[in-house]
């Protein structure tokens, strides 16, 4: 009898640290994907506990200003590359990627191909309504002659369907929102300015659709630089972020201030 008794304790204290570990899963995650960030002077996981509990409330300012918008990326430029991270447990681009370009890294005749991937929280677009883009951490058009490994050849025509640079972004803030701040970078580097750019997919806990996006950019001469947290929401939807899923929500308004 004791030994049973023993047994089903033994048991129940299984199911319950395997219960936290499930439940710490996507924190631990999310936290250990911060590591490059922090190293290159980016998002700290304080901050990023900080953006990924945030909630959006329709109307207000789809952009929110990080450390009063001042990037904390160091400032060394080193050479043409970007450092890609491996997706997450939960396969998820959950870390930052930081770039270092120039010139020569701007798409100057676009050779798109067609995408495949299909990032954690992806559902396809419905007929006449486009919600979902495979939304690029680091844009195609800035990323001329860098290979899917994030070595610069100076053969590549730009990163289209890597599936560590992809994750589920809603049409509006893909279009009309960070678009706005990869042209400031890409004006930049039009300038002959290099420019150091970080781009992290925020998730909160386990779920597949990020909630937002933090963008961070600095140039050498210190003209370019912004950091900001852009929600990942669209107007008239609302979602549910643990799958990605879309859902007509009429009151819902979206408000962009530059």
């Amino acid at each position: 009898m004791k030994l049973k008794r023993l047994a089903a304790a033994l048991a129940i204290i299984t199911m319950f640290v395997s219960g936290c570990s499930f439940i710490n899963q996507g924190q631990n995650s999310t936290e250990s994907s911060t590591k490059q960030s922090q190293s290159l002077g980016g998002l700290d996981k304080n901050e990023y506990r900080k953006l990924a509990a945030l909630n959006y409330k329709s109307g207000e300012n789809v952009v929110v200003f990080v450390n009063k918008n001042n990037s904390t990326l160091k400032t060394k430029w080193t050479k043409n590359q970007i450092f890609y991270q491996s997706l997450d447990s939960l396969n998820r681009t959950s870390s930052s990627v930081t770039a270092y370009l120039d010139s020569k890294n701007l798409v100057q005749h676009s050779k798109r191909t067609r995408q495949t991937w299909r990032p954690t929280g992806w559902h396809g677009n419905r007929p006449g309504q486009e919600i979902y883009n495979r939304g690029h951490l680091i844009a195609y058009s800035l990323s001329n002659g860098i290979n899917k490994f994030g070595k610069y050849t100076g053969k590549s025509n730009g990163d289209l369907d890597n599936p560590k640079n992809l994750f589920t972004q809603t049409a509006y803030t893909n279009q009309n929102v960070q678009t706005y701040y990869e042209n400031q970078v890409r004006e930049a580097m039009y300038s002959g300015q290099k420019v150091i750019y970080q781009a992290t997919p925020i998730f909160r806990g386990t779920e597949k659709m990020a909630r937002g996006i933090n963008l961070q950019a600095v140039s050498t001469d210190g003209m370019l630089n912004f950091n900001v947290y852009i929600f990942n929401v669209q107007p008239g939807y609302s979602f549910d972020y643990q799958n990605g899923r879309a859902y007509v929500n009429n009151s819902m308004k979206v408000r962009f201030n530059q």
